[in-house]
């Protein structure tokens, strides 16, 4: 386990993604527009009725805003990882198992926040989307939402940093959080964004965390609402 956590987080792995001057500044440029505006439709979809078809729309125009934004700012790559021997693989079975293990360690966290009110009603405020909508749609923008943020965050925004792309990402990514209103959505922001940002430092791509973020939202996404109704 020690080994191939080190090697989905930790070894970096070699490669030339060297971008021009031109095209670094055109990364730096679209990010910081797509930041913002992503982080304005975030804060509205999130203020609008659970269940209602407004919040799907707006849901959709914000994977649609961050997966633009992604591929208009430039070259993309899926990464590798080290596997056994001198080979480099594409990073699918261990960044699921990251996700894993950040699913059983907010599980744990979630079990302590349900005791304590105020932020229990920070997570049961985003649970009322579950409750009050449709489970399967919402699974579908989970897993397309995943997709798109870390297309956007960990792809476009990641390569158009030069220094501590990791810290960098993670703090853009808990601001535009922030847009929510919701502490507790910022908080496992940072978990997430740093975990997912390792995962990009180390693969040199978008594929590793991708496959993280959406193992890790879609678990909490059927997970969360069993925890909570218990409580």
């Amino acid at each position: 386990m020690r080994t191939w956590i080190q090697r989905s987080l930790w070894d970096v792995v070699p490669r030339d993604q060297r971008d021009t001057l031109d095209a670094l500044r055109r990364r730096q440029v679209v990010a910081a527009v797509v930041v913002l505006v992503g982080a304005g439709v975030l804060g509205w979809s999130l203020r609008l009725e659970p269940g209602g078809g407004l919040f799907y729309v707006a849901a959709v125009v914000l994977a649609g805003v961050w997966a633009v934004g992604a591929f208009v700012s430039g070259r993309l790559h899926l990464g590798r990882i080290a596997g056994s021997g001198e080979v480099f693989i594409r990073p699918i079975l261990a960044p699921i198992l990251v996700g894993l293990l950040l699913v059983a360690l907010f599980v744990v966290g979630a079990l302590v926040v349900r005791e304590i009110d105020p932020l229990a009603a920070y997570v049961s405020s985003v649970l009322e989307y579950a409750d009050e909508g449709s489970l399967t749609a919402l699974a579908v923008i989970t897993f397309f939402n995943g997709i798109a943020e870390e297309l956007f965050f960990r792809g476009a925004m990641y390569a158009a940093i030069p220094r501590h792309p990791v810290a960098w990402t993670t703090l853009a990514y808990v601001v535009a959080t922030l847009a929510t209103g919701n502490v507790m959505l910022a908080f496992a922001a940072i978990l997430l964004g740093v975990v997912c940002g390792l995962e990009r430092r180390a693969s040199g791509g978008v594929l590793a965390p991708i496959l993280t973020h959406i193992t890790w939202s879609l678990s909490m996404l059927f997970v969360l609402p069993l925890l909570f109704a218990s409580a």
